[in-house]
């Protein structure tokens, strides 16, 4: 029985797994146009010293690596959604892009600010991607985003690049600064997508949410609603993001947003934890919280469906209950398969 037989009769379009990587499908009227891909996120290899790494970031690395490589039919590709490295260090993207050459494609990637802030994305530029480009697979246009810029004058204010990159790599570190796409990106995506004909669903890979939910962790986006607006004009829409390790889901607009889980550790929910306003979409029923001795717990991935550009994710936890969040047509949102009742409507508003 080969992986998709065995997924319909499971019920659910889901992985046979507890390992934390993201498998993506996107699904058409017709069978022979349908394909997936795979989407492993925020491993934060770090450099103890020489060629010691933190071991346990490493495994959950390693772990999605052999997954993907499990998949039967294989993903038409794999996407990387950030945060490879921990303080930029070449030696941490060195050895997560060696663990990483282990898959059996060759994975595209999306860049993260624990990627960026030591020498402003220069070893990333030369050894690993651009930071933002486009492409189309299938009939399905997509974009990738460098959504995790700030103002020059932030990033130049520091007296060295091992400074700058420890104040943003903090979680609430007071004195980092609020992630954005910036004019000059928005000017190329509004221009890349000027050439995509309306009805072409989109789907758009960020590494920060282009949402915004609580800035002082920077699940935040400063010019999301200026992107929002670019990608108004089109029928179908998902915006799938890292950086907040944990799930989220929303829809504004015509835009429905998902977020992955990380390889390396879950973050609390702001709304557990902030001191400061913030805007967990009112949507998001929160996922359990992590079991301390449970190396692995909070971690997982998602297999998304994308059919007639609605989306479903089937978030599939180690250890613990899955749980399936799906667009439901009637109501024109993401919706919990089970615990949906106990949430009130979405913002479409900040």
């Amino acid at each position: 029985m080969n992986r998709r037989d065995f997924l319909k009769q499971s019920g659910l379009l889901l992985a046979a797994s507890t390992l934390p990587l993201s498998l993506v499908e996107i699904a058409f009227a017709k069978a022979e146009d349908n394909f997936s891909f795979a989407y492993i996120s925020d491993a934060h290899i770090q450099q103890i010293k020489g060629t010691q790494f933190v071991r346990n970031w490493d495994r959950g690395l390693m772990r999605a690596v052999a997954e993907a490589n499990l998949l039967d039919p294989k993903p038409d590709f794999i996407m990387f959604g950030g945060d490879l490295a921990q303080l930029g260090k070449p030696e941490e993207i060195d050895h997560g892009l060696e663990i990483l050459s282990a898959l059996h494609q060759k994975p595209r990637f999306v860049l993260g600010e624990h990627d960026f802030y030591l020498d402003m994305g220069e070893y990333w530029a030369k050894k690993v991607s651009e930071h933002h480009y486009s492409f189309d697979h299938k009939g399905v246009h997509f974009v990738v985003l460098n959504s995790i810029l700030t103002h020059d004058e932030w990033s130049n204010k520091w007296s060295s690049p091992e400074e700058r990159m420890a104040m943003m790599a903090g979680l609430d570190n007071p004195l980092g600064s609020p992630f954005m796409v910036g004019e000059a990106q928005r000017n190329w995506l509004k221009a890349d997508l000027d050439k995509v004909d309306k009805t072409t669903p989109v789907v758009v890979f960020s590494h920060s949410p282009l949402q915004k939910i609580y800035k002082g962790w920077n699940f935040w986006t400063d010019d999301a609603e200026q992107v929002q607006a670019l990608l108004k004009p089109f029928n179908k829409v998902t915006v799938i993001y890292g950086h907040v390790h944990q799930i989220q889901y929303n829809q504004i607009g015509n835009i429905s947003f998902h977020s992955v889980m990380a390889t390396s550790w879950p973050w609390p929910y702001p709304s557990t934890y902030a001191q400061a306003e913030q805007f967990l979409p009112k949507l998001t029923v929160e996922m359990n919280r992590a079991d301390p001795f449970f190396e692995r717990d909070a971690t997982g991935w998602q297999l998304i469906d994308i059919a007639t550009g609605n989306t479903a994710v089937h978030y599939q936890l180690p250890e613990n209950k899955p749980r399936t969040v799906a667009f439901n047509p009637e109501t024109k949102r993401p919706e919990d398969s089970e615990y949906q009742q106990q949430r009130e409507v979405p913002q479409t508003h900040y």
